[in-house]
C-alpha cells in the first residue's frame, strides 16, 4: 500500500489528478443515472413498482460488496481495486445501455453498485494512505465536497442527453467517464500498491478479527454514522412528501431542494479546516444537531416559506458533515487491515442510507409523516449525544502517536 507523505511534504494539488478528477467523473456519472435508472426501467417495460426498485438493487448492490471491497482492496492494493472498480462500472454502463429486457437490466443494475463499492473503498484507503493524519480532515471533506458537487451536475447532464438521445445515452456517458477516470489513475497513479495475498480461511478470519478487535468503535462511532445516513436520506423523502402535504407543486419542491444543496455545497472546505484544527466532534455533533434541529422543523411549516427555511436548515447541517463518515473510519482503520476495517464500516454506514425511507415509511405507515420527521431528527439527537460521550477524539490519538513517534526518534 501506498504510504502517506509526511507533513512538510504533502500538497493538496499532488491528489487532484489522482483522487479529486476522478471523483469527479465518477459522481456526474452517478447523478446522470440514478434518475434515469426507473425511468429506463419503465421503457423497457417493467411495472412502475419494479422501476422504483431499480435504484434500491444499485443500493443493495453496494451494500453486499462493501466487505468484498475492502477485501480486495488488501489483495489487489488501492490502485488495482480502483482501476478494477472502475473498468467494471465502464462494462456495466455499456451492458445496461444495451439490456433488452427489464430482466437483463435488473442484475447490471446490482453490478452497477458493487462496481461503486470497489471504487469508493478503494479510493478512501488510497486518500488515507497518501495523506498525513492532520490533513485527513481537510483532505476528505474535499473528496466529500467533490463527489457533492458532481452529483449535482449528473442529473442535469443526464436529463439533457436522455432527452436528445435516448436515456440509454445517460450509461453510456457514465461509462466513458468510468474510462476516463481508469485511464487518469493508470497514468498518474505510480505508488505501486502491494497486493496482500491470503487464502479464503485467512480472508475470513481478518474479517471477524478487525469486527471482534475493533466492536466497540463499531457499536459507537459507528452508530453515529448510521444515524447521519438516516438523517441524510430521510430528508430526501420527508421535503418533498411534505411538501405535497402542504400543497406545494413540484417545481416548488425541486427550488428548495436546489437551494438546499447549493447551501451543503459550500462549507466542504471549512469543516474540512474545523475538523483538522479543533477536532472531528466539533463537525459531527453540530451536523447531527442541526440535521436534527431542521427535521424537527419540518412538520411546524405550512407552506413555501417556512419548509424552505427548514430545509435550509438541514441542508446546512449536512454540509457541516462533510466528509465525516470518511474520516471517522480513515481516523480508526488500522494500518494492518485497513481494507477489511473500512469494508465493515462502509457497510454499517450504508445501513443508515438504506435505513432513512425505511424509518420514514415506516413511522409513517403507523403514525403520521410529521410524526415520522421527528422521530428521525431523534434519531439525530441520539447519535450527538453518543459521539460526545462515547467516542474518542480521534484527533487527540492521532497527536499522542505523532508526539511518541517524535520522542522516539527515528
Amino acid at each position: 500500500m501506498a504510504h502517506s507523505a509526511g507533513p512538510g511534504e504533502f500538497r493538496f494539488r499532488s491528489l487532484i489528478i489522482p483522487v479529486y478528477l476522478p471523483t469527479l467523473l465518477f459522481a456526474i456519472g452517478q447523478g446522470a443515472v440514478i434518475p434515469i435508472l426507473p425511468l429506463f426501467a419503465l421503457e423497457l417495460g417493467a411495472s412502475v413498482a419494479v422501476a422504483g426498485a431499480m435504484v434500491a438493487v444499485r443500493g443493495i448492490g453496494t451494500m453486499m460488496f462493501d466487505i468484498p471491497s475492502g477485501v480486495m482492496v488488501s489483495k489487489l492494493g488501492e490502485r488495482g481495486a480502483m482501476l478494477t472498480g472502475s473498468l467494471g462500472l465502464a462494462i456495466v454502463g455499456v451492458g445496461a445501455a444495451l439490456s433488452p429486457s427489464v430482466w437483463v437490466f435488473a442484475p447490471l443494475v446490482f453490478l452497477m453498485g458493487c462496481s461503486w463499492a470497489i471504487w469508493l473503498l478503494a479510493r478512501l484507503t488510497f486518500a488515507t494512505e497518501i495523506s498525513p493524519p492532520e490533513y485527513r480532515g481537510r483532505v476528505l471533506s474535499l473528496l466529500g465536497g467533490t463527489n457533492r458537487i458532481g452529483n449535482f451536475a449528473g442529473p442535469f447532464l443526464g436529463g439533457f442527453l436522455g432527452l436528445f438521445f435516448g436515456l440509454e445515452a445517460a450509461f453510456i456517458m457514465q461509462a466513458v467517464l468510468a474510462l476516463a477516470a481508469a485511464a487518469l489513475m493508470y497514468l498518474v497513479v505510480k505508488e505501486p500498491a502491494r497486493a496482500v495475498q491470503h487464502d479464503e480461511q485467512s480472508v475470513h478470519a481478518r474479517v471477524f478479527a478487525v469486527m471482534k478487535e475493533h466492536r466497540r468503535i463499531f457499536a459507537t462511532a459507528g452508530t453515529v454514522t448510521v444515524a447521519i445516513g438516516v438523517l441524510r436520506t430521510a430528508r430526501q423523502a420527508v421535503i418533498p412528501l411534505w411538501g405535497d402535504h402542504v400543497g406545494l407543486d413540484a417545481a416548488q419542491v425541486g427550488i428548495i431542494f436546489g437551494l438546499s444543496s447549493a447551501l451543503d455545497m459550500t462549507l466542504f472546505y471549512p469543516v474540512g479546516v474545523i475538523m483538522d484544527r479543533l477536532g472531528r466532534k466539533w463537525a459531527a455533533v453540530p451536523c447531527l444537531l442541526t440535521m436534527s434541529a431542521g427535521m424537527i422543523m419540518i412538520p411546524l411549516t405550512g407552506g413555501f416559506a417556512a419548509l424552505l427555511v427548514a430545509s435550509l436548515i438541514t441542508g446546512f447541517g449536512n454540509g457541516l458533515g462533510s466528509g465525516i463518515n470518511m474520516t471517522l473510519g480513515a481516523d480508526f482503520s488500522p494500518p494492518d487491515a485497513r481494507g477489511e476495517f473500512l469494508g465493515v464500516w462502509r457497510l454499517v454506514g450504508d445501513v443508515g442510507t438504506a435505513g432513512g425511507p425505511l424509518v420514514v415509511s415506516g413511522i409513517t405507515g403507523v403514525a403520521t409523516l410529521g410524526t415520522a420527521s421527528i422521530a428521525t431528527g431523534g434519531i439525530g439527537i441520539v447519535g450527538a449525544l453518543i459521539m460526545i460521550f462515547l467516542v474518542e477524539e480521534p484527533r487527540k490519538r492521532i497527536q499522542e502517536v505523532r508526539e511518541r513517534q517524535t520522542s522516539a526518534g527515528p
